[in-house]
């Protein structure tokens, strides 16, 4: 297992920390900053899901009038792992 922890860009969250295993699947995942309630229930939903599977639901998703999201930027982080 691999801890992550990266920096999104252009969203409230400051940081994100993930644990990624050695079958692609992410664990422990919290975002520091941004939308508290949602951005639990986004972690909890994800809880053990393939790392593809994420990046297919959740990439490209916009919050507000930005390009990007707390969730596009969790895309990001996996795409780099």
């Amino acid at each position: 297992m691999r801890h992550i922890v990266y920096q999104p860009t252009n969203v409230c969250s400051k940081k994100i920390e993930f644990d990624i295993s050695q079958n692609n699947e992410v664990f422990n995942l919290v975002f520091h900053g941004g939308c508290s309630g949602n951005l639990k229930a986004i972690s909890k939903l994800l809880e053990g899901e393939k790392a593809e599977k994420i990046i297919e639901l959740l990439n490209g998703n916009t919050c507000g009038n930005r390009h990007t999201s707390c969730a596009d930027q969790l895309t990001q982080a996996l795409k780099e792992t």
